[in-house]
């Protein structure tokens, strides 16, 4: 099995755990360049917001979206937008993804900045 199959299986397993429990649930996926973060209902049909690093106001910001600051302001501007929505609670879906790196300073901004999982 290669790390992409592999990483597929971990996220399968982690979206079938999350739509049991009947969550909402903050997604993100990361590549080589950027890094993306969505809060998706529960029902698993609608996305209530998104950010990322290809949106203007980061990308001015952070020039190169593709490292651990990139990832925390990302992190943020999540947090800021799901708690305008008047959501503070989420599961977090790391897509499969290791929890190393760019996916925990994400997570890790996000809780700092008010949603909890």
């Amino acid at each position: 099995m290669d790390k992409s199959l592999s990483r597929l299986r971990r996220a399968r397993k982690t979206r079938a755990r999350i739509a049991e429990q009947r969550a909402t649930r903050l997604v993100v996926y990361r590549s080589n360049c950027h890094i993306y973060a969505q809060i998706i209902d529960p029902t698993g049909g609608k996305v209530l917001t998104s950010a990322s690093t290809v949106e203007a106001d980061v990308r001015s910001a952070i020039p190169n979206g593709g490292n651990v600051q990139a990832a925390v302001a990302v992190g943020k501007k999540i947090a800021e937008r799901a708690r305008a929505l008047g959501i503070e609670q989420v599961a977090f879906d790391r897509s499969g993804f290791h929890y190393h790196g760019r996916v925990k300073a994400l997570a890790d901004a996000a809780r700092e900045n008010g949603l909890s999982f």
